[in-house]
């Protein structure tokens, strides 16, 4: 199956109100705005949020201020140009149908925020249950589509979500199978059966009239505690992550490093907005694009775009002008990265995919360290295989199961190292050298690192938020020396704005060890790192991590920690390809990730571990060759001497 790379995702969430919706199409004016652009997939509207059908039909309402058949004219038009078309339906939010059949709503229970409208008197969308007749409804429009429309190139629905419904239909089948609505995992449970029998139900509905149509079901983001439903029910992915919309520039590699486990092919969906989905008039600085688009590359992905079609029917001047820059840029760049895989020498156990508590917080916190400090990690299910990594690294709170257990120590026989920190150490049942003797007994620990794992300017104890578990060194090289508070910060007795100070003698507890399986450190070092982010902790933390690897560590440079590498391999052309990334993000407004300015790093060194011996390092696509030295032990070293944005260098076999 071939897929794009330069895609536009072309909301049109119309209001039954506005007049005149689509008068403006002019198919001629349509193409060459895409193909100046350089897009090579557009993905249009069936139906719409507000439950308009944008095509004559028999099953739903055709929007009542349209005239023609949109949707036929667009695909029509990009099909003779060579642009492919998926078509998009709302799966879960249907507001006509929501107004017209106010028993298929979806019910939320005390604490669960809705989908959509917060309250009865904010305007916007409700979310849909798929445990009602709406369901049926839903799948024979998707039928219809594909009765109407078998030239489409995809399928794409969304609002896939299930959450912990109360509507009378679901609390009826709960009851009727021995669960308790009041209790939130049973709520949780059954909400996960009828998520899967919506994607049973979908994909049948599309697969009955063309088995090898692409399907892809859009949530936000991508369930990591189930990946068998990704296999089972997508033919691909759609990472949506807007930096700009609350995600920030670090989510997508977090996302895409769970993707590309999948083996599923994925693209990054960013936005071409300012702020969230779908504003009007709402731009964002072509720079900004020009980046997401090299992340997105450089993480082995397509890309696609978001953009909002005004009713008239016309694309927007502005906004195909930004997008256009950033994507012949990516035209440009794309025939290095097509059938490249990642490199990594680092396997994340995620504790999301594990639905441990906090476990978006380890997942984030872990992640972003290892991005700033330039390891290259996958993200993983404890399922996967993490044979062939040289260091696992395990959530701060990880619960160990017989079989789990039985895979790490074959992997730890076969020289492999791994990594665990805080509450996972109390019954991990693994010699890394420790004794444990128990809990936290403070809210707070200063810490000490040995000169070998401190960061340069560090001679005193520096401050942790959270508590380290009692541990004491019995093999290896202690990771540092814990300092207690004088006293738990309390009503009773507390001193100055914060955390008590550190009693100026050490408590005879170490911090970590590491030794020659790998590390244990006292404290939940990543969710640690998520919520205060301490360039000291990063930097103790690195200096750990790049002892574990040695000399297998994949990439070494000289990039600051706001600069981003990343690794990918394509063997079948014989090279590998280095991406060297950097934008100054800085935050404005309430907190909104923005890219802005562009500035050059350089003279960046490389020191470089091929797979292959390398005759030629190229940057591409410019093609301009770098001199490079080989080192005895097989690494290469080289320098770029300037670049703005994005530096693809390419080592050919």
């Amino acid at each position: 199956m071939s897929f794009s790379f330069r895609q536009i995702h072309l909301d049109f969430h119309t209001s039954g109100e506005i007049p005149d919706v689509g008068t403006a199409f002019d198919k001629s004016e349509f193409q060459r705005t895409l193909r100046e652009a350089a897009v090579d997939s557009i993905t249009c509207f069936s139906l719409c949020h507000h439950g308009y059908s944008y095509h004559p039909t028999k099953v739903g309402t055709m929007h009542p201020a349209l005239s023609f058949n949109l949707l036929r004219a667009q695909i029509d038009a990009a099909h003779e140009v060579g642009i492919r078309v998926p078509v998009y339906l709302s799966a879960g939010g249907n507001e006509f149908c929501a107004q017209t059949h106010p028993e298929w709503r979806e019910i939320n229970p005390p604490g669960i925020s809705p989908w959509g409208a917060q309250s009865l008197f904010e305007p916007g969308f409700h979310k849909l249950c798929f445990n009602s007749g709406y369901l049926d409804h839903l799948c024979a429009m998707i039928e219809e589509v594909m009765v109407l429309f078998p030239d489409a190139d995809g399928i794409f629905l969304d609002i896939v979500l299930q959450r912990q419904c109360c509507c009378p239909n679901c609390l009826h089948d709960m009851f009727r199978l021995g669960l308790e609505p009041e209790r939130e995992e049973d709520r949780q449970r059954f909400s996960r059966k009828v998520l899967e029998r919506y994607y049973a139900r979908t994909v049948e509905a599309v697969r009955k009239h063309d088995p090898g149509m692409p399907i892809f079901h859009n949530s936000g983001g991508i369930d990591r505690s189930r990946p068998e439903l990704l296999q089972k029910y997508f033919s691909h992915l759609e990472l949506e992550s807007l930096p700009t919309g609350g995600w920030g520039y670090d989510f997508f590699p977090l996302s895409a490093g769970f993707a590309r486990k999948t083996g599923l092919h994925f693209v990054g969906m960013t936005g071409k907005f300012h702020g969230g989905w779908g504003e009007f008039g709402s731009f964002k600085h072509p720079n900004a694009l020009r980046y997401e688009c090299a992340l997105a590359l450089a993480n082995g992905a397509g890309i696609s775009i978001g953009d909002q079609l005004h009713p008239d029917g016309r694309l927007d001047e502005s906004t195909y002008r930004i997008i256009g820059a950033a994507y012949r840029e990516v035209r440009e760049k794309e025939p290095y990265c097509r059938g490249a895989k990642n490199r990594a020498e680092i396997a994340l156990i995620s504790a999301a995919s594990c639905n441990l508590p906090d476990g978006n917080e380890f997942d984030i916190g872990a992640s972003r360290f290892l991005l700033e400090s330039h390891f290259l990690f996958d993200l993983l299910h404890p399922e996967m295989d993490f044979s062939s990594y040289t260091l696992v690294i395990f959530p701060d709170a990880m619960e160990w199961s017989g079989e789990l257990v039985e895979r790490i120590n074959r992997y730890l026989a076969s020289g492999g190292k791994i990594l665990l920190s805080g509450r996972s150490l109390l019954q991990a049942p693994f010699d890394l050298g420790a004794e444990i003797v128990g809990p936290e007994e403070f809210s707070v620990c200063y810490l000490l690192p040995p000169k070998e794992f401190s960061p340069d300017f560090l001679t005193t104890p520096f401050v942790l938020y959270s508590g380290a578990v009692r541990l004491k060194v019995r093999r290896g090289i202690s990771a540092g020396s814990v300092f207690d508070p004088y006293f738990e910060r309390t009503l009773e007795h507390f001193c100055s704005h914060r955390q008590t100070p550190n009693r100026p003698e050490q408590s005879g507890w170490d911090f970590g060890v590491v030794s020659d399986s790998g590390a244990a450190l006292a404290c939940p070092v990543f969710r640690e790192y998520r919520q205060n982010g301490q360039a000291v902790l990063r930097i103790h933390l690195a200096k750990i991590v790049d002892s574990l690897l040695g000399s297998r560590r994949i990439i070494r440079t000289s990039l600051p920690s706001v600069a981003r590498v990343f690794v990918m391999d394509a063997p079948e052309e014989n090279r590998e390809i280095i991406h060297l990334l950097f934008a100054p993000i800085v935050k404005r407004g309430t907190g909104v990730e923005i890219i802005e300015d562009l500035t050059p790093l350089r003279n960046i060194e490389v020191e470089f571990s091929p797979r292959r011996p390398v005759k030629r390092v190229l940057l591409v696509p410019e093609d301009r060759a770098l001199s490079f030295d080989s080192t005895p032990g097989g690494r290469i070293r080289f320098r770029v001497e300037e670049f703005t944005c994005h530096a693809m260098i390419s080592l050919e076999s």
